[in-house]
């Protein structure tokens, strides 16, 4: 009989960064109406110049993560207040469309500066420490990946809900020129909401460059997935996303040792978004949004 446990840990951890990188997503849609394609691509960015600070320039850790999210952070921010504002008026798909070139910009400038042919790995210290939970083998940084999204979902949740800027997202989510006509400063919003993205995206791609591979393709297809768990969450609820995000990743790790089947663990995102937005739409009359 196979041994799913590993497979699962791993499952709950990449699980964890999908529904990380989904918040952002869900964030950005409701506060510019932004679908954002970028998202893998920039968190792969914060991750190779966090790999060249420490592996090649041997900075210390913590400082070239900081500096890696930090980048991350700038693309993001510089990208909403020039094109994000261009595009604000525009319908959903040209948004779309938008953040699609920065990805293809990216992933062409990070195979120019670091080749594919290349092999590369993140270490993070927290993949040092480790806890046995019966057969269950779990590192530091697989329990980042579970416990960092909870934290930052709860976090959003409270922030939107009781803070007086987190209402002003909400409203400017709902309807944008009735919330600038009331006085929003719908500036300031997009701004927070580019750099709440860019942050989460720039963590996303540090943590999957240590659970997966240090690879500009994989790390930039991480929106996938992500985006799979945003729609799953019809774009409007934090709660669906994190719990998707989890489920989406332990179903695909756990088709792994499946040797019939786990060439298609691929499509697991899209199988269990489909279901998801079947059954939102049935269940929606009782559902609100976070």
């Amino acid at each position: 009989m196979v041994n799913l446990t590993p497979y699962l840990v791993l499952g709950l951890a990449l699980g964890g960064v999908f529904a990380l990188s989904s918040v952002g997503i869900v964030v950005l849609f409701r506060a510019t109406g932004v679908l954002n394609f970028a998202g893998g691509a920039i968190g792969a960015l914060s991750a190779f110049v966090a790999w060249t600070l420490t592996q090649q320039w041997h900075w210390n850790q913590w400082v070239s993560y900081l500096i890696g999210i930090l980048v991350a952070t700038a693309v993001s921010v510089a990208y909403g207040i020039t094109a994000g504002r261009a595009l604000a008026q525009r319908p959903p798909i040209v948004k779309a469309v938008g953040t699609l070139a920065v990805l293809l910009l990216l992933v062409g400038f990070m195979t120019v500066v670091w080749p594919e042919n290349v092999t590369r790995s993140m270490p993070l210290p927290t993949s040092a420490f480790s806890v046995s939970i019966g057969q269950a083998v779990i590192n530091g940084t697989q329990m980042l990946s579970m416990a960092i999204p909870i934290v930052v979902t709860v976090g959003t949740a409270i922030f939107l809900k009781k803070t007086k800027l987190g209402m002003a997202m909400r409203a400017l989510a709902d309807d944008r020129e009735i919330s600038a006509m009331l006085g929003v400063p719908v500036r300031k919003v997009e701004a927070i909401a580019w750099i709440g993205a860019g942050v989460l995206a720039g963590v996303s791609g540090i943590l999957l460059s240590n659970l997966v591979n240090l690879a500009a393709s994989d790390l930039t297809f991480l929106v996938i997935p992500a985006l799979a768990v945003a729609l799953a969450a019809r774009l409007e609820s934090l709660w669906i996303s994190l719990g998707v995000g989890f489920a989406i990743g332990v179903l695909q790790a756990a088709l792994t040792p499946f040797s019939g089947i786990s060439e298609f663990r691929s499509a697991t995102p899209f199988v269990v978004a489909t279901i998801a937005v079947l059954w939102l739409a049935w269940r929606r009359p009782t559902l609100g949004r976070v």
